[in-house]
């Protein structure tokens, strides 16, 4: 255990480059409950090729500094970058994700060759999860919405995106409204009034493809039963999609993560 070098990307809570001698389990462990800096919400990480180095990170420099404590306990963190960490990663270097809940129990989730697939649906809710956090309603679907948004020349945009899609029908949700007005919408923080608003807005207006509909994305009060195709790493030069794990693996491999869900 002791010389055990783990490379974690954090990609929410916080944006971080972390060296570490913890195993995956072992970290997220420590990421929710073991460590003295106060944490309550969802952990979402990745392991990354501890061989992977780039200018921007002085990785080698923090594994010099990746010793146990003297009572013997492993490093459990050694920050490495916590600024513009995405940007500058190699999307071949990105291993598995993570995906945890507030307790440390998680949902291992590995890269698929294949984008996800396309429903036709009208419109979709994209979850922009790290570096910006914003929700959107969007005519694009997962891969249409990465090109648009990591586009050099979008205001509100960033070069690379981690992002994700809300389980979400604009019809069904509709119908629901207009015969009870006073349902609480699935979506945290977006009252359902808004939201139709929202669709309308989009529908009736020619060449408006993308409509903000929150100015944060509160992952940590969504389940994972809502969340629609997987995760995304995108930029300008491809993609890198990590397909959910269907809900009776997820009680089968994860069975922790599966009670808390």
């Amino acid at each position: 255990m002791n010389d055990e070098r783990h490379l974690y990307m954090v990609l929410h809570p916080n944006h971080s480059l972390i060296a570490s001698q913890l195993d995956p389990e072992r970290f997220a462990r420590h990421y929710t409950q073991g460590s003295t800096r106060y944490f309550e919400g969802r952990l979402i990480f990745a392991e990354i090729d501890p061989a992977f180095r780039h200018p921007y990170f002085e990785i080698d420099e923090a594994y010099k500094q990746l010793a146990p404590h003297e009572d013997g306990r492993p490093k459990a963190t050694k920050f490495i970058k916590s600024y513009r960490v995405l940007e500058h990663m190699d999307f071949a270097a990105i291993g598995k994700l993570y995906y945890c809940n507030s307790v440390g129990d998680l949902v291992e989730l590995e890269a698929h060759d294949d984008d996800p697939r396309a429903r036709g649906d009208e419109m979709r809710i994209i979850l922009e999860i790290n570096p910006i956090k914003m929700m959107v309603l969007t005519r694009f679907n997962l891969v249409e919405y990465s090109k648009y948004i990591t586009d050099p020349h979008q205001p509100k945009g960033a070069p690379v995106m981690f992002m994700s899609q809300l389980e979400f029908n604009a019809d069904d949700f509709l119908k629901e409204f207009d015969e009870n007005p006073f349902i609480r919408c699935f979506v945290p923080g977006i009252h359902p009034a808004r939201l139709k608003a929202g669709i309308l807005e989009v529908r009736n207006t020619p060449g408006k493809n993308v409509k903000g509909i929150s100015l944060d994305c509160p992952i940590d009060r969504m389940s994972y039963k809502v969340l629609r195709h997987g995760f995304m790493f995108a930029s300008q030069k491809g993609n890198k999609f990590y397909p959910l794990v269907g809900l009776e693996d997820v009680e089968r491999k994860f069975y922790k993560f599966w009670k808390n869900m």
